[in-house]
C-alpha cells in the first residue's frame, strides 16, 4: 500500500510540474518575459527607442487571438496604446483612430500592420471596443484588440496609476527584428503621433 501511495504521490506531483511549465509558458508569451531591462523589483519599464519589443497575444473584438510575432511575419507593426475605456471614449483616440483609417491605403502600401489595443476593466469591455469601433470595417492590415484589467498595459510600463484614468496612450513603431523604431509615449489624453509622423517613419523600415 505505501509502494502504491508513492507511485501516486510521484504522478501527482509530475502533473503539478507540467501544468506549473505550461503556466509559465503561457506568461512569458502574453506578457513578454524577455525584451528591454526591468527594475529589480520586477515592475514594468516604458519601452524607446532601440528596446527590442516584448512578445504578446490579445484577442480581436472579432474573437480572434493576435500575436505581435506574428503579426510582425507580415510587415511592420504600428502599435497604439489607446486609453480605452476611463468611463467614457475618448475623444483623443477616437481622432486618432479617425486619422489613421483616413491614411489606411498608405500604410498598407508600407506594408505596415496596425494594431490598436483598448485597455479597461474586463466587464463589458468587448462592447465598449465595440462601440468605439462604432460599426465601420477595419482595413485587412488593421487590428483591434482588447486588454481586459491592463494585462498588456502593465507588462509595457504604461498603465496610469491615477483614479480615473487607464493607460498612458502611446504609438509605437515596430521593425520586422522585433526592435522599436519609433516611440511616442503621452502623459497627458493628447500628444498623440499623426498617421503622417508614422509614414514617415515607416518609410524608413523594410516592408
Amino acid at each position: 500500500m505505501s509502494r502504491l501511495n508513492g507511485k501516486i504521490a510521484a504522478a501527482t506531483g509530475e502533473r503539478f510540474k507540467v501544468a506549473l511549465v505550461s503556466l509559465l509558458m503561457t506568461l512569458v508569451v502574453t506578457t513578454g518575459a524577455v525584451g528591454w531591462p526591468r527594475p529589480q523589483d520586477g515592475s514594468a519599464t516604458t519601452p524607446t527607442v532601440g528596446d527590442k519589443a516584448l512578445d504578446f497575444s490579445l484577442a480581436s473584438i472579432d474573437g480572434h487571438r493576435v500575436t505581435l510575432s506574428n503579426e510582425l511575419t507580415k510587415g511592420p507593426v504600428v502599435l497604439v496604446l489607446l486609453r480605452g475605456w476611463p468611463g467614457y471614449q475618448c475623444p483623443f483616440c477616437t481622432r486618432q483612430f479617425g486619422d489613421l483609417l483616413s491614411h489606411a491605403k498608405d500604410l498598407s502600401a508600407t506594408g505596415a500592420r496596425v494594431i490598436l489595443i483598448y485597455p479597461g476593466p474586463s466587464d463589458q469591455l468587448s462592447g465598449h471596443a465595440e462601440e468605439f469601433r462604432a460599426n465601420r470595417v477595419l482595413p485587412a492590415n488593421f487590428q483591434l484588440l482588447i486588454d481586459p484589467d491592463y494585462v498588456f498595459t502593465r507588462a509595457y510600463g504604461l498603465r496610469w496609476e491615477s483614479p480615473g484614468e487607464t493607460s498612458y496612450p502611446s504609438t509605437l513603431i515596430i521593425d520586422r527584428s522585433s526592435i522599436v523604431r519609433f516611440a511616442l509615449i503621452s502623459r497627458t489624453h493628447g500628444g498623440r503621433a499623426a498617421a503622417t509622423e508614422v509614414l514617415k517613419v515607416l518609410s524608413t523600415l523594410d516592408k
